[in-house]
């Protein structure tokens, strides 16, 4: 499965993988039908999403085997940039990237449970994140091998929801088509496909998850770049068949403005009792995305303390060489947000956040390439792939501005508060 104290190939595929398929693709498409009514713009957000992160990733590949160090964004900007930046990001991403999904997801599988069990969905959520920290408490055997049966769980339920309507036939299914009709090239360049993209790309979100672990993987120069780019692969595969499912199944007023895509359609192919079953297997397979969260997020919190002395404490490891204290902390912290939080807000103030501190790394590889030169990793098609990723988010992050000025106001807040942070700490 692993060595003793690193993850394989496999963990850093699967990681990827299941950090990204995870609530997004199963709520998002409810926000998108009513300004989207057009099933091949919607294909095309989602194909854009998926071009954005391979785009991401390529470039993230060159950027992890250069500096091959756990930490991501926030090891990565503060070599790149300065130490300020590196923490703001570190910051971002312990209260928002990880913290904040891991809250998104467990609301989610206590929805999508709730249906099956009748326990009310917070009380759900905070048992989900509980279990699973408690599995991560136990080191790096018992971690990656739960991530790779979840993963492979959600892959395998994924798989039988595509083929389901080739074999059900008592069903109205929508009969959308999705080949481009007169207005589809108004609709992909309006504010609403742009305002749109921020929930695909909170579906997408976790594109760079390998990058926390490159410290913790094998052979990190070649494993980290074919995880990276495997697992975005595998997922954009997934998430064009997934929603042409979705379309294909409900009406667009069946789907519009639902938080529970999955439920929808699962009731509509099934009937309501094997739907709740089908909503219960789904609630079980979206802890893969929380275990995807929970390896990553704690070595953000491991490489902040490493850095800095008063920070240290979250650098503490148990017997099993686990940051437990950075795995309690996140785990509280995911809880509070849990019971304070609202689903769409959490979406769009992570999409909006995250893309930023994306792009700053991004911006990062035109300095990579000076400072080194003899890495092992190249990206093809240099420079266009992180130039295009960096025009799409500066024009999605823009007419969220429009739409949604207090989202950006949030994310401005939380950087700020993240720098005052780093203010106190960096003191000797």
């Amino acid at each position: 499965m692993a060595s003793q104290n690193k993850y394989v190939l496999s963990v850093g595929i699967t990681l990827v993988i299941a950090n990204m398929i995870g609530t997004g693709v199963f709520t998002s498409l409810g926000y998108q039908v009513g300004p989207l009514p057009s099933g091949f713009a919607i294909l095309c957000l989602w194909a854009l999403g998926g071009v954005v992160a391979l785009c991401g990733a390529f470039t993230y590949a060159e950027i992890a085997a250069s500096f091959k160090k756990s930490g991501g964004e926030y090891n990565y900007l503060s070599q790149l940039f300065h130490p300020a930046v590196g923490f703001a990001a570190g910051w971002i991403s312990l209260l928002v990237g990880f913290a904040g999904a891991i809250s998104a997801v467990a609301i989610a599988i206590g929805e999508y449970a709730h249906e099956l069990l009748g326990i009310p969905v917070k009380v759900i959520a905070i048992i989900a994140i509980v279990l699973v920290s408690s599995i991560h408490w136990f080191g790096v055997k018992a971690g990656g091998l739960a991530q790779n049966i979840l993963t492979s769980l959600k892959l395998t339920l994924i798989v039988v929801f595509c083929a389901a309507p080739f074999f059900v036939s008592s069903v109205s299914f929508s009969q959308l088509s999705f080949l481009p009709h007169p207005g589809d090239g108004t609709l992909i360049l309006s504010a609403g496909f742009a305002i749109s993209l921020v929930y695909v790309v909170y579906a997408y979100t976790g594109w760079n998850a390998a990058a926390y672990i490159a410290g913790n993987l094998e052979k990190p120069e070649k494993n980290l770049p074919r995880s990276l780019i495997i697992g975005t692969l595998v997922v954009v595969v997934v998430y064009l068949m997934l929603n042409g499912t979705f379309l294909y199944v409900a009406t667009f007023n069946e789907l519009e403005g639902k938080n529970d895509i999955g439920n929808v359609v699962a009731v509509k192919l099934f009937g309501s009792t094997i739907g709740a079953v089908f909503a219960g297997l789904f609630s079980t397979a979206l802890l893969s995305t929380l275990s995807a969260m929970t390896i990553a997020g704690p070595r953000v919190l491991e490489a902040m303390g490493e850095d800095y002395p008063r920070l240290k404490t979250f650098t503490s490891k148990n017997k099993f060489d686990m940051p437990y204290f950075a795995i309690v902390a996140q785990g509280g912290w995911s809880i509070f947000l849990v019971i304070v939080s609202s689903f769409k807000e959490i979406i769009q103030y992570i999409s909006v956040s995250l893309s930023f501190f994306s792009m700053l790394t991004v911006i990062g590889i035109f300095s990579v390439r000076k400072k080194f030169p003899g890495s092992t990793f190249r990206l093809p098609l240099y420079p266009l792939p992180p130039i295009f990723f960096i025009v799409v988010t500066c024009w999605m992050i823009y007419f969220e501005f429009t739409k949604n000025p207090m989202v950006i106001w949030y994310s401005a807040g939380t950087i700020l508060s993240g720098l005052l942070v780093y203010r106190w700490v960096s003191r000797k």
